[in-house]
C-alpha cells in the first residue's frame, strides 16, 4: 500500500524584486517545490528586472530586455506569480496575507518588499515635476516630464544620485546634482577623492553643489521650479529627482508587531529569520548586526541563507548563515571609475597605514589602507582609474600577503611592481561576490566540460550581477582554459567576438561608419541577459573608445558629430586636455614650430585677453593653460580667424613635428628639415591611431630635433633622409631603430604612409607604435619586408587609405563653431552663465597658475 504524500507547505514571498527573484531561483535549484507551494507576490506590473543597471533603461533598454526572467519561467516550475497585486497586511495570528484581491494563507513567509527612495521633508517636495528614481514607472515618469523641460536636478550625490543624474544627462538636460554632504559619494570617497570626482563630473557638463540643505521649493522665475538653500542661494530647474538614500519597506513588519530596528528594518539573525521563526526578511528590507546592505552581492548572499533555512526543517541539514557581507563596490559613474574595497577610510582598523596617490594631471586617486604590520590589505580608494581594483580586491578578500613595498600596488606602472595574476589566487578565492563564485568554482565548471567564458557564466552566473568582476573572470577563465591547452579567444570584449585588428577590415571592408550599425551588424548580444537576443548591444569602455578610432583612421569624420561624439572621452569632447582644476589647455598647431610673428602677437593678445598661463613646449609649441570650458569656443574663434588650427594635443593622434633650424640657417644642416617638418605634420595632422604619434625631422647628424627618441624620426643625409621608425620618449623611453636609408622626398612619405597605416591596421588598442614593433612576429625585418618590399601586396592599397585619412582632413574646432548643437556642450553650470567660482588662480612669475 503507497503511503499517501505529505502536502506540501504553502510558501509565500513577498517582493518580486532582484533578490526576491533570486530567492525563487535558489528554490528551484534545491527542488523546494517538491514541498513548497510557491506563491510570489510583486507590487509592480513589471517581472523582475535588472535594477543595476536601470540608468540603461533611457538608452534603448525596455522592461523585457532588463528583465531577469520570463513569465514562463514562474509557471513551468509551478509558482504562482501575482504581478501588481502589493500585500496590504500580514495576520500572523492567523497565518495570512492580505491584498485587495484576498487573503492568502501561508506556513512560511519571505519579506523581500526592498526599499523605497528618501525624500527629504522640505516644503514643496510634492509639486508637479519633482519625482524619484527607483522604479521602471518612476523612470517613465522622468522621461515623460524630460519631455517638457530643459533642466534637471538631483537631490542627492550618492551613488544613486550620481546614476539618476547620468539618466537626466542622457535625457539631453542641462543637469545639476546637490548633496548635503560636503563631497560627492561621502560614504565611499574621502575628501581628496571627492574633490577629484567633483573635477571629473563638472567636466561633463553637470553643475555640482555640496554641503547644500535645500529649506524649500517654490516657483521657478525662469524654470518650473526655485530650490532654496540654507544659506539663501537658489537653484532653478524645471525636473527634481530625488535620490537621497533608501529607507528599508518594512510597513508590513511594523503593522504585525515583527521586531524592527531602532533606525528601521526588520531584525534578522545569521539564518534569516525574524523575531516570528514562520518569517524571513532578506535583501534591503532586512537589519542584520544593525546594518542594512544596499548592494545587490549582500541580498542574494541572504537569498541563498534564506533558502538553505527553508529547507533545514525537511532533511534536518545544518543550513547556512549569513555573517554580513562585503560591500566593496567597483562603478563607473557619469562615465568616472570610482572602486571603494574595505575599511577604505581607515578608520575600523586600529593602527592603519595608508599611502595615497594622486595624479591631477590624468585625474586619477589612489589610496590604499593597510594593517598596523603592513602584511594585509584592509582598504583601497579609487577614483579615475579601476584598473588596479580587482587586484587589490583579491589582496582584501583573501588576506595575501602584500608586498614589501605596498605602495606600489597604486603606483603607476613601472618595471618591478608586483602584479597578481590568475595563477596567484588562491582556489578560494572570490571571483563574483554578487552569487559568490569562487575561482575553484570557475575551475570546476572548466573541468565540467566548460570551454568558454559565455558557458562558465552560464553555469555559475558569475558577473551577470552588477558586472564588476567581468575582467577578472575573463581573465581567470583565458588562463584556466590556456592552462588544459585550450586555445583561447582574444575578443576585444564581451560585446565584439573580434579582436581590434578584426574589426578594423571589418569596418574597411564593409564601409562601415557608425558604432551602432558595427555592434547591431557584428556585435554580440547583450551578455548580461544570455539568450535575450532582443536586448540592445551598447558597448563599454574597451570596445567605444576602440571602435571610435578605428572610424577615425578610416574615414576622418569629425569626432565632433552626433554619431561619434558618446564614443569620446572627456579631452576628445571638449577638443582640450582637462587641467587639475577643472580649466582646459589650448594648444593651437604651429607645424614644425615656424611661426609668424603677427601669428605670435595673436596668441599673446588670446592669452592676456582670456588671462591664459603660456608656455613653449618641448614639442615646440605655444600651450595656453586655464581656459574655462565657457570661453573655450571664444578663444578658437579668434585663432582660427588668425590662421590657426587645432593641434590635437588632446587626441590618440599626430601630436607634433619636432624639427631644427636644418639647412635655411644652420652651418652644419645638409637639407631643409623645417619645411620636411611641415610638410609632413600638414600631411599627417588629424591622423587618428591607437596611441599619441610624435615626429621629428633633423637637419644633420647633430640631431638637434632628437628625431630618434620619435615614433616616426627622420634625419638629413648628404644622400637624402634616413628614416627611424617606432621610439618613443616617457616612462619607459625607447630608441627608434634604423628603417631605410638615402631616401628621397617621395620615397620618404611613401614609406611613412605605409609604415603608419600598417600600424593602425594591425596594433591593438591603446598600443605605442614601440610595443607594436616589439609584438611584430619577425621583428623589424618583417616590417620592412612588408613596407619596404611589399611582401604582402598591400602596399599601394595601404597609400590609398592613407590618402583618404588625408583627403578628408578639416579641424575640428572649426566644425565645432560652425555647429550651434554642438556648442551646446561648453558650459560649466545649469541656469548660469556666469563662470564657475571655484576656479580660483594666483600669480607666479608674472602670469596665473591655479591656486
Amino acid at each position: 500500500m503507497n503511503t499517501p504524500a505529505s502536502p506540501k507547505q504553502r510558501l509565500i514571498v513577498i517582493g518580486n524584486g532582484m533578490v526576491g527573484h533570486h530567492l525563487v531561483e535558489q528554490l528551484v535549484e534545491n527542488d523546494a517545490t517538491e514541498r513548497y507551494a510557491i506563491t510570489v507576490f510583486g507590487e509592480e506590473r513589471h517581472l523582475a528586472y535588472d535594477r543595476v543597471h536601470l540608468s540603461e533603461y533611457f538608452r534603448g533598454r525596455d522592461a523585457e530586455s532588463l528583465a531577469l526572467v520570463t513569465a514562463d519561467y514562474y509557471a513551468e516550475h509551478g509558482i504562482e506569480l501575482r504581478l501588481h497585486e502589493p500585500v496590504k497586511a500580514i495576520d500572523r495570528d492567523r497565518g495570512e496575507v492580505v491584498t485587495e484581491s484576498g487573503n492568502y494563507p501561508y506556513d512560511r513567509l519571505v519579506l523581500a518588499t526592498g526599499s523605497f527612495p528618501f525624500v527629504p521633508p522640505i516644503s514643496g517636495n510634492d509639486r508637479p515635476g519633482c519625482l524619484v528614481y527607483r522604479t521602471l514607472d518612476d523612470l517613465d515618469a522622468i522621461r515623460e516630464a524630460a519631455e517638457s523641460a530643459s533642466t534637471g536636478v538631483v537631490v542627492g550625490g550618492g551613488l544613486l544620485g550620481l546614476e539618476a543624474a547620468n539618466a537626466l544627462r542622457e535625457l539631453n538636460l542641462d543637469t545639476a546634482v546637490v548633496e548635503f554632504a560636503p563631497r560627492l559619494m561621502p560614504m565611499q570617497v574621502d575628501s581628496e577623492g571627492g574633490e577629484l570626482l567633483r573635477e571629473k563630473i563638472e567636466a561633463l557638463g553637470v553643475q555640482v553643489h555640496t554641503d547644500r540643505a535645500t529649506q524649500r521649493i517654490e516657483d521657478g522665475v525662469d524654470a518650473a521650479h526655485r530650490m532654496v538653500f540654507q544659506d539663501g542661494k537658489v537653484l532653478e530647474a524645471d525636473l527634481i529627482v530625488f535620490s537621497a538614500g533608501i529607507r528599508p519597506r518594512d510597513e508590513l513588519a511594523r503593522d504585525c508587531a515583527l521586531e524592527i530596528g531602532e533606525r528601521g528594518g526588520v531584525v534578522i539573525d545569521d539564518r534569516c529569520l525574524t523575531s516570528d521563526p514562520a518569517i524571513l526578511a532578506i535583501g534591503e528590507v532586512a537589519l542584520w548586526n544593525n546594518s542594512i546592505f544596499g548592494l545587490v552581492a549582500p541580498g542574494y548572499q541572504m537569498a541563498k541563507v534564506a533558502a538553505a533555512t527553508l529547507l533545514a526543517s525537511f532533511d534536518q541539514r545544518q543550513g547556512a548563515s549569513f555573517r554580513g557581507a562585503d560591500m566593496s563596490t567597483k562603478l563607473k559613474l557619469l562615465g568616472v571609475d570610482v572602486g571603494a574595497i574595505g575599511d577604505a577610510h581607515g578608520n575600523q582598523t586600529p593602527g592603519a597605514k595608508m599611502f595615497r596617490y594622486l595624479d591631477q594631471i590624468k585625474q586619477e586617486y589612489r589610496k590604499l589602507v593597510v594593517s598596523a604590520d603592513s602584511k594585509r590589505l584592509v582598504g583601497a580608494m579609487l577614483v579615475g582609474d579601476n584598473g588596479v581594483y580587482d587586484t587589490l580586491l583579491q589582496y582584501y578578500s583573501n588576506g595575501l600577503d602584500l608586498p614589501e613595498n605596498p605602495a606600489s600596488l597604486i603606483l603607476p606602472s613601472s618595471e618591478g611592481v608586483p602584479t597578481l595574476g590568475p595563477d596567484a589566487l588562491p582556489e578560494t578565492a572570490t571571483i563574483c561576490s554578487c552569487h559568490n563564485v569562487s575561482k575553484g568554482d570557475v575551475c570546476a565548471t572548466l573541468d565540467a566540460g566548460a570551454m568558454d567564458l559565455a558557458t562558465v557564466k552560464g553555469e555559475t552566473k558569475a558577473s551577470t550581477g552588477c558586472g564588476g568582476c567581468s575582467a577578472l573572470l575573463k581573465s581567470v577563465v583565458d588562463h584556466e582554459l590556456e592552462a588544459r591547452g585550450v586555445e583561447v579567444d582574444h575578443s576585444l570584449c564581451e560585446h565584439f567576438a573580434h579582436t581590434r585588428q578584426g574589426l578594423y577590415d571589418i569596418v574597411r571592408v564593409e564601409g562601415i561608419k557608425t558604432f551602432g550599425e558595427l555592434i547591431e551588424k557584428h556585435g554580440n548580444v547583450d551578455t548580461h541577459h544570455p539568450g535575450s537576443s532582443s536586448a540592445p548591444k551598447l558597448g563599454c569602455d574597451i570596445c567605444k573608445p576602440a571602435v571610435a578610432s578605428i572610424l577615425a583612421s578610416c574615414f576622418n569624420e569629425p569626432i565632433t558629430d552626433a554619431a561619434h561624439i558618446p564614443l569620446q572621452d572627456t579631452n576628445d569632447t571638449f577638443m582640450a586636455n582637462m587641467q587639475k582644476n577643472g580649466t582646459y589647455s589650448v594648444v593651437p598647431r604651429i607645424a614644425g614650430g615656424e611661426i609668424t610673428p603677427e601669428k605670435l602677437v595673436v596668441l599673446g593678445q588670446v592669452a592676456q585677453k582670456y588671462g591664459l598661463y603660456t608656455k613653449v613646449t618641448g614639442g615646440q609649441r605655444i600651450d595656453l593653460f586655464g581656459a574655462r570650458l565657457e570661453d573655450l569656443p571664444d578663444i578658437w574663434g579668434e585663432l582660427i580667424a588668425a590662421g590657426f588650427e587645432t593641434g590635437h594635443a588632446y587626441g590618440k593622434s599626430l601630436r607634433t613635428v619636432k624639427s631644427c633650424v636644418g639647412s635655411t640657417w644652420c652651418r652644419y644642416g645638409v637639407d631643409d628639415s623645417v619645411g620636411m617638418a611641415i610638410r609632413l605634420e600638414h600631411r599627417y595632422k588629424g591622423l587618428r591611431a591607437p596611441h599619441k604619434i610624435k615626429f621629428g625631422v633633423s637637419g644633420c647628424t647633430r640631431e638637434c630635433a632628437e628625431a630618434q627618441s620619435k615614433d616616426i624620426g627622420v634625419i638629413a643625409t648628404e644622400n637624402g633622409w634616413n628614416l627611424y621608425v617606432c621610439g618613443n620618449g616617457g616612462m619607459r623611453p625607447r630608441h627608434a631603430e634604423l628603417f631605410a636609408t638615402d631616401l628621397d622626398d617621395a620615397a620618404l612619405i611613401r614609406t611613412i604612409d605605409r609604415v603608419l597605416m600598417f600600424y593602425i591596421r594591425t596594433a591593438d588598442r591603446l598600443q605605442r607604435t614601440s610595443v607594436w614593433r616589439e609584438n611584430l612576429e619577425g621583428g623589424l625585418d618583417y616590417l620592412k619586408a612588408v613596407v619596404l618590399e611589399d611582401s604582402l601586396r598591400i602596399g599601394e592599397e595601404l597609400e590609398r587609405q592613407m590618402q583618404t585619412v588625408i583627403d578628408n582632413y578639416q579641424c575640428e574646432w572649426a566644425n565645432a563653431l560652425s555647429d550651434p548643437e554642438k556648442l551646446k556642450r561648453f558650459r560649466s553650470f545649469v541656469n548660469d552663465s556666469r563662470p564657475d567660482p571655484d576656479i580660483i588662480f594666483t600669480s607666479e612669475r608674472g602670469q596665473l597658475r591655479p591656486a
